[in-house]
């Protein structure tokens, strides 16, 4: 019997220097290309979706753009804001990857670059 189709979740997060289209497009460009090389993810047929997130510091593009501009033109995007928590990480762009998969959850590989490391170390630990 082969062994079933799950939905998973690969988190990430990334933060950018400034609020600057470039800088954050670039930001999540990376973490996209890290979260699909690190679980092997070359087909984007797989990706039921893509939910991104930013502080509210940062305002002055959709992260989601990154993941058009690099071919993503059918799977579903959509863009939040954080909520507003006081201390908290600033300039940072989050990304819950839905995705269809045999790996079990135990399996999945999150990724958290530069300053957003310091949000889950756990998983740093394990990239």
């Amino acid at each position: 019997m082969e062994k079933p189709y799950w939905v998973r979740g690969v988190r990430g997060a990334t933060t950018v220097r400034a609020d600057e289209p470039e800088l954050i497009l670039d930001a999540t460009r990376e973490l996209l290309q890290e979260m699909l090389q690190a679980n092997a993810i070359d087909d984007y047929d797989v990706i039921a979706s893509i939910f991104f997130t930013t502080t509210p510091d940062l305002n002055s593009t959709f992260p989601a753009e990154a993941a058009r501009a690099i071919g993503m033109t059918q799977v579903p995007l959509m863009c939040n804001r954080e909520i507003p928590v006081p201390n908290r990480l600033p300039k940072a762009v989050r990304i819950m990857m839905q995705i269809n998969t045999q790996k079990s959850q135990a399996d999945i590989k999150h990724i958290y670059l530069r300053e957003a490391q310091r949000l889950r170390p756990d998983l740093v630990s394990a990239q």
